[in-house]
């Protein structure tokens, strides 16, 4: 459950606009609460194909998993409104991680130990394909405690009917536990005793801690006398995950799957910073601890899933296709009034499957091919040369609902790339000093998304090229400073560095463009930003796609295939 803790206290402040923060990371606007949604009719910003409800509010992702062939989504939902608040958990099912169907909200306060919220938590399957969810609730005191839910009827592949055992709550805050940090329990594992472990995200004044847990039966938890990993100076940790991967292979394993092929994935949503970073390590099974290979950074400037709008993700693994899923909350760049005005807030991203790169140095990351489904209209645009400061529109896709996949041909033509300074250390605030308009040598080039005609509007993701004494340096950005004419909007400039040789292969860039949602995928997945924009006049049919070379060196574009995106089919 992501919570920022921030007091604004008295009359004056909710005339202005204020809330009132409960003690973890979502603003409470009580004088928002009681606001009917307008639901406008006017929805520019809705997307097609990415999942979110008909209306209201949602964030993190919760439980996802497959049950008898059919795929489940959980997640954070409030259903009087479109500001946080009132906390259950959605419902939804689908065949294809696609295309939707709504259910009745699965977990809802009923219980002593969640009568004040039912947040996030994880599902894992028992022995006899038995779904069991832990999650997060609220009791009467305020307390973060971890309760217990089972489906009612194992028959039903739909599981609409869940049940709580009078065990709850399972783990409760105590021994120097901060009952105010004490949230977000992950899919559990079996250690080679046989016994089930879970870890909670906690702190312990400014150290992050995984807390963990032991159970034999999965009712009867105690805790373990040491964090399976802990961390100073990075503040609470939310939703943290926990899983295998294998070193050699693409497939997903199993969360209990252990081996010498087999290397650990640590993920942690860092409350304060509001960002996700991750490592690869080694789980020590006789110790139960977690150790980060070499090299890896425990902290905000670590390697992250995604260095755009991206938070409070979760994994399963899908045993259907051997692959481990991943999903990710992608929140609002708008004022919770703007909001309540358009009657919902937050959409997921697209769930995209997640597996171990080849250098064993990163995680790769990829729509999954599902999605490919909703393609229509195929546009290709043969092998060419872009020229200093060209624009090249593609012509015959829906721009404001498109599927975009180019590749940049750079291994014989680099060596005028500008000279990496030892100063630039920091990705983010490169690409907002050296935004798509600053002319390089090789860059500023890429794509012009959700463009208006004329270019007053437009999200620019890009690469620049660089050389560091023996090696060149790829930088990937996502600069939003154009993306809309309106006010009040957060327009961060993203970035991050693409660990890639691009004397040996290409640039790829591949970027699902949904309305107000641009998930970019550059070096075949080594690196993902999405964008949260907001366009006046780049909407419908007035939005335009295009590629561009802002640079002083010619680009040679290897290949470019666009599609029109079709509508998912979401019913509520």
């Amino acid at each position: 459950m992501a919570f920022k803790v921030a007091w604004f206290i008295g009359l004056c402040s909710l005339l202005l606009g204020y809330g009132v923060n409960v003690e973890a990371s979502h603003n409470v606007f009580l004088h928002l609460q009681s606001f009917q949604n307008t639901t406008a009719t006017l929805q520019p910003y809705r997307t097609a194909y990415h999942f979110q409800p008909a209306k209201n509010w949602i964030n993190d992702p919760n439980g996802p998993m497959i049950y008898k062939g059919i795929y489940h989504l959980l997640y954070q939902y409030n259903p009087n409104g479109s500001v946080w608040g009132n906390i259950v958990w959605a419902h939804a099912t689908s065949t294809d991680l696609v295309n939707w169907v709504h259910h009745e909200p699965a977990i809802k306060p009923s219980i002593e130990s969640d009568i004040n919220g039912c947040w996030s938590g994880s599902t894992t399957i028992l022995p006899g394909d038995k779904p069991a969810v832990l999650y997060t609730g609220i009791d009467p005191q305020k307390n973060q405690v971890q309760n217990l839910a089972f489906p009612k009827n194992l028959s039903d592949p739909f599981l609409v009917e869940w049940t709580k055992p009078p065990q709850n709550p399972v783990m409760t805050p105590i021994d120097g536990i901060n009952a105010s940090s004490f949230r977000d329990p992950t899919t559990a594992w079996t250690g080679p005793d046989g016994e089930w472990r879970v870890i909670i995200g906690s702190k312990i004044d400014r150290e992050g801690k995984a807390i963990m847990y032991k159970s034999k039966d999965f009712i009867k938890w105690e805790r373990v006398d040491h964090p399976l990993y802990s961390a100073k100076k990075t503040g609470m940790w939310e939703c943290p995950d926990f899983f295998p991967v294998s070193v050699n292979s693409e497939d997903g394993l199993d969360t209990s799957a252990t081996g010498p092929h087999v290397k650990h994935v640590f993920k942690v949503s860092l409350d304060d910073t509001r960002h996700e970073y991750y490592t690869i390590g080694t789980y020590n099974l006789k110790k139960d601890k977690y150790v980060p290979n070499k090299g890896f950074i425990d902290s905000d400037s670590g390697l992250r899933y995604d260095y755009g709008k991206f938070y409070a993700s979760k994994t399963f693994f899908d045993n259907s296709k051997n692959r481990r899923i991943l999903w990710g909350w992608i929140n609002e760049s708008t004022t919770p009034h703007a909001d309540v005005k358009k009657g919902w807030s937050g959409v997921q991203a697209i769930p995209r499957k997640i597996w171990l790169h080849a250098s064993g140095k990163q995680l790769v990351q990829w729509p999954v091919e599902e999605i490919e489904k909703l393609r229509e209209k195929q546009v290709n645009l043969q092998t060419t040369y872009l020229k200093k400061g060209s624009v090249v529109e593609v012509s015959g896709v829906t721009g404001s609902q498109a599927d975009v996949d180019v590749s940049f041909d750079l291994t014989k033509i680099l060596k005028n790339a500008e000279k990496m300074d030892p100063s630039w250390d920091s990705p983010q605030l490169l690409c907002s000093q050296k935004g798509a308009s600053v002319e390089g040598s090789f860059g500023p080039f890429g794509l012009l998304v959700l463009a208006s005609k004329g270019l007053k509007e437009q999200t620019a993701i890009f690469f620049r090229v660089f050389k560091d004494q023996k090696k060149y340096v790829v930088l990937m950005c996502s600069d939003q400073s154009r993306s809309s004419l309106g006010k009040q909007l957060d327009e961060t400039t993203y970035g991050a560095f693409l660990d890639l040789d691009p004397l040996q292969e290409q640039l790829s860039l591949r970027s699902l463009i949904d309305h107000s949602i641009v998930e970019s995928f550059g070096g075949d997945g080594r690196v993902c930003i999405t964008s949260r924009v907001y366009p006046k006049k780049a909407i419908y049919e007035k939005a335009h796609l295009y590629v561009f070379n802002n640079g002083t060196e010619d680009i040679k574009i290897s290949k470019l295939s666009a599609w029109s995106m079709k509508k998912a089919e979401i019913a509520n």
